[in-house]
């Protein structure tokens, strides 16, 4: 069965975006970009991957990625209307509709969506945020992995934006770069 993974960045103090959604404030290292392009090639935006030569580079680990449309907006403002064209791309919305034929817009609840693509055949399910979004799925992450930026931003979209729910993970691996920035991987307990 195919796993959803919750790979995202965030702050010290847990938030993922700031007040108004943005996330600009999170430097781009050279040594965290580096493991995207070796490890997770495929988190790369479509529209980024020939500038760092991910042109032809396969989807190590996923195929698929889910957005809120949070998420996904800051792309449409920029025109881009198919930020992981490399990728099944779906995006959680009542309110939007799609102008681009490889975007499918969910209105309806995330979890029995993400629980029929989790028996479908293929490689692991890329829950690229936001934190509402995750929140709704939290039963359904069975990893997270979370690029925790030596930053505080004080307010802000947290990483989980719901009710209180304690949900258990284990901790099956960090990583320490010389930015600062750790890596680690939760795996739901």
């Amino acid at each position: 069965m195919r796993k959803l993974s919750y790979y995202v960045a965030t702050t010290i103090d847990g938030f993922i975006a700031g007040p108004d959604g943005q996330f600009d404030f999170f430097p781009l290292e050279p040594d965290i970009l580096a493991m995207m392009n070796a490890e997770l090639p495929e988190t790369v935006p479509t529209h980024f991957r020939p500038a760092v030569g991910l042109t032809d580079a396969p989807n190590l680990r996923f195929d698929t990625v889910l957005m809120g449309r949070g998420t996904y907006e800051p792309a449409l403002q920029e025109g881009i209307t198919s930020p992981y064209a490399h990728l099944r791309q779906y995006v959680f919305s009542r309110t939007l509709s799609s102008s681009d034929p490889e975007v499918e817009i969910v209105s309806v609840d995330p979890v029995p969506f993400v629980r029929q693509l989790k028996q479908q055949a293929g490689l692991d399910i890329w829950l690229c945020g936001g934190g509402n979004l995750a929140s709704q799925l939290r039963g359904e992450i069975d990893e997270m992995v979370i690029k925790r930026y030596p930053l505080v931003i004080g307010a802000g979209i947290p990483l989980f934006d719901g009710p209180f729910d304690p949900t258990g993970f284990t901790v099956t691996g960090t990583r320490t770069f010389e930015s600062g920035t750790s890596v680690t991987t939760f795996t739901r307990t």
